[in-house]
């Protein structure tokens, strides 16, 4: 399908002249491309393979945390909501959740600047190795005549909520160690709410340690001068268990609902929840992960922070599979059990080719 449109294109020469610049998407940017390279060019029948909602805003369901805390006076009615908006949406919003509108707005701010260094500053950390824990790239296409995306990303993973500070860049270190603070509390608490929405004990997934990493994208889009043939992001779900995202007043996430494009517009101190393929997969498909995009634009740059929750090392060394107190004759199991690494590998060799691994993961396909 992606291979149809690229006559006359050498893809591998122009991914590693690309690469070899260190520069990425802003690079081109500062250049004062017109047109966008070849390489970022989506095929149009990925561009237009749903249609979008005119004028419609996504109106997701607002999940207020205060008084969810245990004990809290509002704890079952957020349960309920939280319930009710995975099993039906995948996606919610959520509000009053602990996080300092200035923490969440200096992150942003910081991206932002980090995104901004000259790139000679930026180099030392540019790498598409795996195992780097804090790493800046354009997010490369590793798949033969996949396009690239309008964006450049820089990854920071918090393993089992540890990192040295002194990998942090420090245009951003001191902004992110206080936001991610502030997340692992949030998660901590969300993992709580979800075990409860699922039927099980408060402290469910947090035995499970399913949750107890944490891996940043912290996301630059820079305006794009053809956003018409790209794309910030493709059709994608997300493929761990819990996604929270802050991003700027820009906009350009969409959501895909009833086989519609649906805009998710941002809301100011807000945090975008939606749940990732494994957790759709533990809950035995109760739960719902929902693919969704981002439009290039050619106003920005876009800042956006995406903060995945992971397992830890230890969890990520045991199988997993739909959590066996959900399951029952009426209701047995839809997925096979797997190692974290075999799922993860999954995906990697598949590259931007495949929607999700449900199906590869099933028992009766």
């Amino acid at each position: 399908m992606v291979a149809s449109c690229n006559v006359e294109f050498d893809w591998a020469k122009e991914i590693k002249e690309f690469d070899e610049t260190k520069a990425g998407v802003k690079g081109l940017v500062d250049a004062g491309v017109k047109e966008i390279p070849r390489l970022f060019v989506h095929p149009q029948e990925v561009l237009e393979r749903h249609p979008t909602a005119k004028d419609v805003a996504v109106e997701l369901p607002v999940i207020d945390l205060s008084g969810a805390e245990r004990g809290g006076a509002r704890r079952r009615e957020v349960v309920e909501a939280i319930s009710k908006a995975a099993r039906e949406w995948g996606f919610f919003s959520i509000v009053k959740h602990g996080i300092p509108l200035e923490t969440m707005d200096a992150m942003l701010e910081c991206i932002k600047i980090f995104h901004e260094l000259p790139k000679e500053e930026k180099i030392p950390l540019y790498t598409t190795e795996r195992n780097k824990p804090v790493k800046w790239n354009s997010n490369l296409p590793a798949q033969q005549n996949d396009p690239a995306c309008w964006r450049d990303v820089l990854n920071i993973v918090y393993t089992d909520d540890h990192l040295e500070a002194e990998e942090i860049p420090s245009a951003c270190r001191k902004e992110l160690e206080e936001y991610v603070k502030y997340m692992i509390q949030v998660r901590e608490l969300m993992a709580e709410l979800i075990s409860e929405a699922l039927g099980l004990p408060a402290d469910y997934l947090s035995k499970m340690e399913c949750m107890k990493s944490q891996s940043l994208s912290c996301l630059y889009y820079p305006a794009c001068p053809e956003p018409h043939k790209t794309l910030g992001a493709p059709k994608h779900s997300d493929t761990t268990f819990l996604t929270l995202l802050i991003q700027d007043r820009l906009g350009g996430l969409q959501m895909l609902r009833h086989n519609q494009w649906l805009d998710v517009p941002p809301v100011r101190g807000a945090l975008i929840a939606n749940f990732g393929d494994l957790m759709q997969i533990l809950s035995n498909d109760e739960f719902i992960s929902v693919e969704h995009r981002v439009l290039s634009q050619s106003v920005g740059p876009r800042i956006s922070v995406a903060t995945f929750s992971t397992p830890s090392i230890r969890a990520a060394g045991k199988p997993f599979g739909p959590i066996k107190e959900l399951l029952s004759q009426d209701k047995p199991a839809v997925y096979r059990d797997f190692m974290f690494e075999d799922y993860f590998q999954y995906y990697k060799t598949k590259g931007a080719r495949v929607e999700s691994a449900f199906d590869y993961y099933r028992i009766n396909k």
